[in-house]
């Protein structure tokens, strides 16, 4: 399956405004430390947000299908958390996931496992290519 997403600058500096073919729009901006207005999340916290949602739904789609009583998953997420800065060779990503429902340890364990199954997770730990192409 394919994806496709689009980032456009804007008239103010550092937001950005992300599209996709189904006409959702969403936005990146940095804080205003380093330049932006802080309107919304910057990428990185978009990086993770993605990973928190995608392990959500995964937890969530799962217990569906296996009928396991799961009333309320919360993903925490931290990049680096000794405070290292952003590497081209090394990063850690902490993530925490609190489950509330009625389980047993084995669906517990499994739910684990399923966990580190969702698209993102996968995508994340796998050797990414990128191509780019400029056009003026």
């Amino acid at each position: 399956m394919s994806y496709t997403a689009q980032a456009q600058s804007t008239q103010t500096p550092y937001r950005v405004t992300l599209t996709d073919p189904s006409g959702h729009v969403w936005y990146v901006d940095e804080p205003i430390e380093k330049g932006g207005q802080n309107t919304a999340p910057n990428p990185i916290l978009i990086l993770l947000s993605a990973l928190g949602a995608c392990t959500t739904v995964t937890l969530q789609m799962y217990a569906d299908h296996k009928q396991i009583q799961l009333e309320h998953v919360q993903v925490d997420l931290v990049l680096n958390p000794q405070g290292e800065a952003v590497s081209s060779s090394s990063n850690q990503i902490e993530r925490e996931i609190k489950l509330t429902g009625n389980f047993t340890e084995d669906q517990h364990k499994r739910l684990l496992k399923v966990a580190e199954s969702c698209p993102v997770h996968k995508i994340l730990t796998s050797n990414i290519s990128i191509q780019t192409e400029m056009t003026f």
